[in-house]
């Protein structure tokens, strides 16, 4: 799979970056985030990719950054969320903005953006609040989150991806640190693993 692109940007539109590598060019669809960052044509860029295989098609999906990556990726594990879909998502409201609506439920700023109607909205919020990564900006976990070191964020990370819903998995790091737990990342992730609850 192609998950790295670099190369001479040879056109780029609001949806869609054509970037030479190798002699090849590939057609890539991108959000208009990652589009109004990419520099003229003629200079190197350099896309994550998402490579999405169909029975009819391989088609690849770029963006500038691994977060906005990782955020499409979470939005095409809702279900009746594809990647055209996804792709419109994050081009109709910045990631940041998205990620808070999401988390606070924000179903009426949901379906404002196009293609998503009620249900999408509901789906989204249910299966993808407790995923979110924090984000900046006032959101009610950026300031818990903004005081955890980086070791920390590994555990809040390594809890995460085991299914433990972000507020628990928050305290239980606080909480283990607190009761003395070692600032490594083993010690602190089991400490923390037995107090999520």
């Amino acid at each position: 799979m192609i998950a790295l692109l670099r190369g001479t940007l040879i056109e780029k539109h609001p949806n869609q970056a054509i970037v030479e590598a190798g002699g090849v060019g590939y057609d890539v669809t991108i959000p208009v985030s990652t589009f109004t960052h990419l520099p003229g044509p003629g200079a190197e860029v350099r896309l994550r990719i998402h490579t999405h295989v169909r029975e009819d098609a391989l088609s690849l999906y770029g963006f500038l950054t691994s977060e906005e990556k990782a955020l499409f990726e979470k939005l095409i594990s809702v279900s009746g969320i594809g990647p055209t879909l996804a792709v419109k998502v994050l081009s109709g409201v910045a990631a940041p903005e998205l990620i808070g609506a999401i988390i606070r439920g924000e179903i009426d700023r949901l379906v404002r953006i196009p293609g998503v109607g009620k249900k999408t909205a509901e789906r989204m919020v249910l299966e993808l609040r407790d995923k979110m990564p924090a984000v900046s900006g006032g959101l009610p976990e950026a300031p818990a989150t903004a005081a955890l070191n980086a070791v920390d964020q590994d555990v809040l990370s390594a809890l995460l991806n085991l299914g433990c819903a972000r507020p628990q998995a928050e305290a239980a790091v606080r909480k283990a640190k607190s009761a003395g737990a070692t600032p490594e990342f083993e010690p602190l992730f089991r400490r923390a693993l037995e107090l999520v609850r």
